[in-house]
């Protein structure tokens, strides 16, 4: 048999700014951030979750501003 070189694969990744939904560990980490506000008691996951989720997704959606442009000292 003939030896078959493997090709590379490609892999095409969004830039952070172009995602339009939090990742799921975002998510998690926010949730656990608000049951850390709340003083870690207990029965409230779903809607820390959900508090999460809703704040990131408002987070994602505002519309990001360009840096301003460097001035340069004279």
């Amino acid at each position: 048999m003939p030896k078959m070189s493997k090709s590379p694969s490609l892999t095409v990744t969004k830039p952070r700014a172009a995602r339009t939904n939090p990742a799921t560990e975002e998510i998690a980490l926010r949730a656990y951030h608000i049951y850390l506000e709340r003083g870690g008691a207990p029965g409230n996951a779903l809607e820390d979750w959900t508090r999460a989720e809703r704040e990131l997704q408002e987070e994602f959606s505002k519309p990001r501003r360009k840096p301003a442009p460097k001035s340069i000292a004279a």
